[in-house]
């Protein structure tokens, strides 16, 4: 495992060399005539590994569920030699029930990058990377947002939701649309595990919030708005959870296609070799990167029409 970005705890796993051998899949690097198959002009590579961000991504906002055709598609990628990751800022026991019928055969970059699983079992799987806060700073931030009403702050462990007097939508955020984990404590200082993320539940929306700690903790922290409800503290970011992965699993960043909608995939977009913003982005990120997309299972078929 890797332990706060680039220090060894252990070893790898070294699972990923057998995925990867001998006949199995096409090989990696450039791969003649892939580019014909999309709509962008420039040279394309193979990728080893594919990173989708999920809401506004793969789940347009105000939709609950994943694709039908996502599944078949991931399974399909696997056997080209191509692993599948959803990267985004939910817990890894979230990410498992929504890719259930794929669970144990991808990666999982949760918590915006400061939780990284392989392949596996959730009671298996090897936790890969795992970047945690200082606890007097993560305690403070839950604090601050708690004086700033109505939003209310949640805590994140590496598999696990603390909430201290959840509102009823909060509630019902975390158990009926993200299917977390979720302990209630009477005081987040009764945490016993290392803390990797502290967020803000903005049912009036995040600008307010955003405006009143931003100034105290955005440079110290990423502070990332996920959505229209959620903004995110932590250490980590998915630039910094891919790359610890592709470190992991000895992937070339520039074997990577990332899919992501909004200014929290910018690090994860940046760190792959093949980016792709969905068309329904900020004007400022489409100008930014030029390879959109509609609709990412679309573009999965593509590249497995290519592959296979």
């Amino acid at each position: 495992m890797w332990y706060n970005e680039g220090k060894p705890e252990g070893r790898p796993s070294l699972y990923f060399s057998a995925f990867f051998g001998a006949g199995r899949g096409t090989p990696p690097g450039p791969l003649p005539g892939l580019s014909h198959h999309f709509a962008t002009g420039d040279d394309m590579r193979k990728p080893k590994l594919i990173a989708s961000d999920i809401d506004g991504t793969l789940i347009p906002y105000g939709r609950f569920t994943l694709p039908e055709e996502l599944f078949p598609l991931i399974r399909r990628l696997e056997r080209q030699g191509v692993l599948f990751c959803p990267a985004s800022g939910r817990q890894y026991h979230s990410l498992r029930r929504l890719f259930a019928p794929v669970a144990d055969e991808i990666c999982c970059l949760c918590e915006n990058g400061a939780a990284v699983f392989g392949p596996g079992r959730e009671d298996a799987a090897p936790l890969l990377s795992l970047t945690a806060m200082p606890r007097k700073d993560a305690l403070e931030i839950a604090r601050q947002i708690a004086a700033c009403p109505p939003a209310e702050a949640v805590i994140s462990g590496p598999n696990t939701t603390y909430t201290c007097g959840a509102g009823e939508r909060l509630s019902r955020d975390l158990d009926l649309r993200l299917h977390n984990n979720v302990r209630a404590l009477a005081d987040f200082s009764d945490i016993a595990e290392e803390i990797i993320k502290v967020s803000a539940f903005c049912p009036e929306g995040t600008e307010k919030p955003l405006g009143i700690l931003r100034p105290r903790w955005g440079e110290a922290y990423q502070a990332a708005v996920s959505g229209p409800h959620w903004i995110d503290f932590n250490l980590a970011d998915k630039g910094l959870g891919l790359r610890a992965l592709c470190r992991s699993l000895s992937i070339d960043p520039g074997d990577v296609w990332a899919f992501g909608d909004n200014y929290n995939d910018v690090s994860m977009l940046l760190a792959a070799g093949t980016p792709w913003l969905m068309d329904t982005a900020d004007r400022a990120l489409l100008e930014r990167f030029p390879r959109h997309c509609r609709n990412v299972p679309e573009e999965l078929e593509k590249l497995l029409d290519a592959l296979e």
